[in-house]
C-alpha cells in the first residue's frame, strides 16, 4: 500500500527502492517459499518504519546523502518487522496477512518459522553491511530484546482476569512502539544529527508507536460487527484483553467479569453485546482520549523539529496515521 505515500513521491520512490532491495535479498533455494515471500515484501503495507526512518534523515540539516547505506537501513527496520509479523501469524494461526494467503497457511508452522528465522538473517546481514564499528548494533539487539518481550509480557497477560492498564502499555511499549522509536532514531543517528534531535526522534516515534496500536486496539471493539461473515473481537477471543476493555472494566467490573470466564467460547451475540457493553463503560472513550493525547505530543514534538520539507510531510503523515473516527 505505498498509495499511502503517493502524495509524497520522494519518499514513495525511496520506498519503492527499499522493497526492491528487500526483493533481492529474499533469495532462498525453494522458489515456493522464495515466491510467497517476494509477494509479502512487495504488498509491504504502508511501510510506516521505514518511511519514517528517511524522514528522519531528510530532517537533519546538511545531513549524509549516502541514499545505498540509508535505503539498506530502511529495508532492515522493514525486515526485522516482518520477520515479527511472519512468527505473529504462526502463533495466531492466522490465515491472511495483507490480503493474501499467509506464510503458514500456506507452507504449514514448520517452514513459516524457518521462513521468518530465514528474514531475521537478512535483517543482521544488512545490521553488519551498514552499521559495523557503531553503537548500533548493540542498539538494535537491544531493540529487538524489547520486541520479544513485549511479545512475551502480552503471552503471558493471555486470559488473566487481573491484567491492567499499565501493564498493557508496557506491553505495546515493546511490542510496537519499539520499532517505531529506533525507525526515527537511526533516521537521525545515521544522517549526522546530534544528540537533542537523536532524543526527539526516539520520543516522537514511541508515542507514535503507542498511539497506532491502541488505536488498533479500538477498531477490534469498533470495526466490522455488522459483517455476519467476519470474525469480531479476535483479540478478545484469543485471551488479549487491551485498554478499551481494562478501561471499561474500571468501571462496570462485574458486568464484564462473566466474559472474561471463558472468552474463546464466546458467541457472536454475546461478543456483540460485549462491544456494546465496553462502549456503555466508558472504554472507548477512554481509549481514545489516550490515543489522542499520545497524537498530540507526537505532533507538538514534530512541530519543535528544525523546518524542512520532510517536517510538513511527517506532521500530515501523522495527523492521516493516528487521527482516525469513529
Amino acid at each position: 500500500m505505498l498509495t499511502f505515500w503517493q502524495d509524497y513521491p520522494e519518499i514513495q520512490n525511496k520506498l519503492k527502492d527499499v522493497q526492491a532491495l528487500m526483493i533481492e535479498r529474499l533469495k532462498i533455494n525453494n522458489q515456493e517459499i522464495e515466491a510467497a515471500l517476494e509477494k509479502f515484501a512487495s504488498r509491504g503495507g504502508k511501510m510506516v518504519r521505514p518511511a519514517l526512518f528517511l524522514l528522519f534523515a531528510g530532517i537533519v540539516p546538511n545531513g549524509s546523502k549516502d541514499e545505498e547505506k540509508l535505503i539498506k537501513i530502511a529495508a532492515s527496520l522493514e525486515m526485522l518487522h516482518s520477520a515479527t509479523l511472519i512468527h505473529d501469524d504462526i502463533i495466531d494461526d492466522s490465515p491472511l496477512r495483507r490480503g493474501l494467503p499467509s506464510i503458514e497457511s500456506q507452507f504449514g508452522k514448520d517452514v513459516a518459522v524457518y521462513a521468518g528465522d530465514f528474514v531475521y538473517t537478512v535483517y543482521f546481514e544488512l545490521l553488519i553491511e551498514t552499521m559495523n564499528g557503531t553503537s548500533f548494533v548493540a542498539k538494535n539487539a537491544q531493540s529487538m530484546k524489547k520486541i520479544l518481550q513485549g511479545e512475551l509480557t502480552q503471552m503471558q497477560s493471555a486470559f488473566d482476569k487481573n491484567n491492567t492498564a499499565r501493564r498493557y502499555m508496557k506491553a505495546i511499549s515493546g511490542k510496537t512502539a519499539e520499532l517505531l522509536s529506533l525507525s526515527c532514531l537511526e533516521g537521525v543517528y545515521f544522517a549526522g544529527g546530534d544528540k537533542k534531535l537523536q532524543h526527539s526522534a526516539r520520543k516522537i516515534g514511541r508515542a507514535i508507536g503507542l498511539a497506532f496500536q491502541v488505536y488498533d486496539d479500538i477498531l477490534n471493539f469498533t470495526v466490522g460487527l455488522d459483517e455476519a461473515d467476519k470474525p469480531i473481537l479476535t483479540d478478545f477471543r484469543q485471551g488479549i484483553y487491551t485498554l478499551p476493555l481494562l478501561l471499561a472494566r474500571e468501571v462496570n467490573d462485574e458486568a464484564i467479569a462473566r466474559y472474561l470466564e471463558a472468552p474463546e467460547n464466546l458467541s457472536r451475540q454475546e461478543c456483540l453485546d460485549l462491544a456494546e457493553l465496553v462502549t456503555e463503560s466508558g472504554g472507548i472513550a477512554g481509549a481514545l482520549l489516550v490515543a489522542g493525547r499520545l497524537t498530540e505530543l507526537a505532533l507538538n514534538e514534530i512541530r519543535k523539529l528544525p523546518e524542512s520539507p520532510n517536517r510538513q510531510i511527517l506532521e500530515e503523515a501523522t495527523q492521516i496515521l493516528l487521527e482516525r473516527n469513529y
